[in-house]
């Protein structure tokens, strides 16, 4: 690190050859692999070590996704591949990496030291989770990723690495659509008279900040989990469905997604309302109670709210969200007694519900009983943040869980800048819909890609001192961050939570056309005031504030790509497109369908599935386009073939 004079300012300079920002479970092994591949003037630079989702987020047992590795069962690395194409709007190449590359990223995690449990005989077994044909999905318990982050980032200290820690990236520096480095703040020396503008020089950056959880005020992420997409929207990269996210049941005193076993176990569903009244309400809703637990039973695998599923399992969603913004009422999971339809015993219940509590042995009473019997680490989890699910209901709501949209990539995750890695959540290669767990093996398939394409890429030098774009971009940094030191402006935080509200509002899985067209004309309107309206007070409300605009950048790129959907497909994935001439929400059994009125929807008719949406950043603003998949290619290799192709690619010949 060294420092030149800037605009009366001490700016860092710090040259090296790759940056890999996130310490998540896609930074941590992007950085470890390049080191193995033999580039090593690397580093990661992170807000905060012990920040961001993959250190702090789970379920009741946080799925890892792969190919099937036991028995007899049948499985292939095509049909892996078969299955995350489904998903709709998925790109066929990103879908073959990952399938390819998922048993070599799962056994160096078993190799770190990550316990993914095995039968005597050591076969990974498996099983079912939602979008999933067979039963590929494992778990080393609630804290699955936190493991997964914790031995990677060991591996790493130990090859001795450098991290630069509580540092913020904010801006991006390209060339003639290449990369070469980052404007970042940094906050350890972030003063009153120094804003800590720091340069970074390289040749190649992995951006691995995880999903935009900022976007929504109604979000199972970790608060300390914020995303930096914008950052590379406003450089010039593409986004790639944008508008696909997943919302699901979580709690939200403690941020969880209460899905698997937490639903599996039958809690009892309880609304309070402003008065302290307790009413149990699923039997309001159903003519028979048996029929709202088979619901509730289903919501354990088919956990993510789909649109395709509201007359089925997605039901329980819409109740919940009905109580919570329509009726004013806090809603609860309460697992301390049985609900109703549980008087007479298990035998009203299907045939599915029944057979997987008997054969799982937890034909008990009351579900805390039922949850201690199939997995007690949910309930330790819960305990852990002071939470007794023993002897307190657990208050719960309809959230924002993962992106399945992000930055585009291509089969080498690299972005539409040449040298601008994107893996794990920010990264784009999810459509409308993705088997449960996939998440995690993409975090670690898309940072393996990345990092070898980098190391096999040559090697080039790294400029030693900023040129003079970069010096201007830097300038310009310094002279916004110095405009926001004014009195009297807008409070950037309030626009944040207002934003995140009417996000949650009109944007997430209920979506308004007319409510997100009035939105993104508000957002856009404080986006183009930004440096001259807002103001902070103190030094170190400067890197919130780039935070609540990087926020603005992704809402309105999302809200752009969610009217493109909403216009064109209407209901699709996790989003219910609205309105007062759609169609009622109905189904066997519901009794209360015209309570509901509020959700009559526009039902998708599975356009454009074969199409991704390409949304880009313009003078104007955000545009959207649909662009046809790239397809899923079926390959018939000659090993000889390949073998020299395999050769040329790792020595930088291809």
């Amino acid at each position: 690190m060294k420092f030149i004079e800037l605009c009366g300012k001490q700016a860092a300079v710090i040259s090296l050859d790759t940056l890999v920002i996130g310490t998540g479970c896609a930074g941590f092994n992007a950085a470890d692999t390049l080191y193995d591949l033999g580039r090593t003037d690397i580093a990661i630079l992170t807000e905060g070590v012990n920040m961001g989702t993959s250190r702090n987020t789970g379920s009741d047992k946080q799925t890892y996704y792969k190919l099937s590795l036991c028995s007899d069962g049948a499985d292939s690395i095509y049909e892996l591949a078969e299955n995350l194409f489904a998903g709709g709007s998925v790109n066929g190449d990103t879908a073959l990496c990952e399938a390819a590359g998922s048993v070599r990223s799962f056994m160096k995690l078993v190799n770190l030291g990550v316990p993914f449990p095995t039968n005597r005989y050591g076969e990974y077994v498996g099983y079912k989770t939602d979008h999933d044909p067979r039963q590929r999905a494992t778990s080393c318990g609630p804290l699955t990723s936190k493991i997964m982050t914790e031995k990677l980032e060991a591996s790493v200290m130990k090859k001795g690495i450098r991290i630069y820690d509580r540092m913020q990236a904010v801006r991006l520096l390209t060339k003639d659509g290449a990369v070469t480095g980052l404007l970042a703040i940094d906050l350890n020396r972030l003063s009153e008279e120094d804003p800590a503008v720091t340069i970074f020089l390289c040749n190649h950056i992995v951006m691995a900040t995880g999903g935009p959880a900022i976007a929504y005020d109604a979000s199972v992420y970790p608060e300390s989990q914020t995303g930096m997409s914008g950052m590379a929207l406003e450089a010039g990269a593409d986004g790639c469905n944008l508008q696909e996210w997943q919302y699901g049941l979580a709690s939200t005193k403690f941020r969880w997604n209460v899905s698997g076993t937490y639903q599996q176990v039958l809690p009892k569903y309880i609304a309070i309302d402003k008065d302290g009244n307790e009413r149990e309400f699923l039997t309001e809703y159903f003519e028979d109670p048996a029929r709202a637990l088979d619901m509730v039973f289903l919501k354990g695998y088919q956990w993510p709210f789909d649109t395709q599923k509201i007359s089925g399992s997605s039901i329980i969603d819409i109740i919940v969200h009905h109580e919570i913004f329509h009726k004013g009422n806090r809603v609860y999971m309460d697992f301390r007694s049985d609900p109703a339809g549980l008087e007479t015993g298990f035998d009203k219940l299907s045939e599915e519900t029944y057979h997987y509590l008997d054969r799982s042995g937890a034909l008990a009473a009351t579900p805390i009983r039922r949850l201690e019997i199939m997995n007690p680490q949910a309930i330790q989890l819960y305990a852990d943040h002071g939470i007794d699910l023993y002897t307190e209901p657990l208050e719960v709501a309809v959230c924002a869980q993962h992106h399945n949209g992000g930055i585009a990539v291509d089969e080498n995750w690299q972005s539409t800048i040449k040298g601008l890695y994107v893996a794990g959540e920010a990264a784009g290669t999810f459509g409308i819909a993705r088997p449960g767990g996939s998440a995690l093996n993409s975090t670690q398939v898309g940072s393996l890609r990345a990092a070898e394409a980098i190391a096999w890429s040559k090697q080039q030098p790294v400029a030693e001192t900023p040129d003079e774009e970069q010096l201007k971009a830097a300038s310009q940094l310094i002279g916004e961050l110095e405009s926001l030191r004014k009195p009297g402006g807008v409070d950037p935080f309030q626009i944040r939570v207002d934003a995140q509200k009417a996000m949650s509002l009109s944007a997430a899985h209920i979506r308004s056309q007319s409510g997100m067209d009035a939105l993104a004309k508000e957002l856009k309107e404080k986006l183009d005031g930004f440096f001259e309206n807002c103001s902070v007070e103190h030094c170190y409300e400067l890197a919130h504030a780039l935070k609540t605009r990087d926020m603005l950048l992704v809402q309105l790129a999302a809200l752009s790509a969610m009217s493109l959907t909403g216009e064109n497909c209407h209901s699709r994935g996790s989003a219910l497109a609205v309105s007062e001439d759609g169609t009622k929400v109905e189904m066997d059994g519901l009794s209360a369908g015209e309570e509901l009125a509020a959700y009559r929807y526009l039902p998708g008719d599975n356009s454009h599935r074969a199409d991704w949406v390409r949304t880009t950043c313009t003078s104007a603003g955000f545009g959207s386009s649909f662009e046809p998949v790239r397809p899923l290619i079926r390959t018939d290799d000659w090993f000889e073939k390949t073998w020299s192709e395999y050769e040329a690619r790792r020595n930088g010949n291809a």
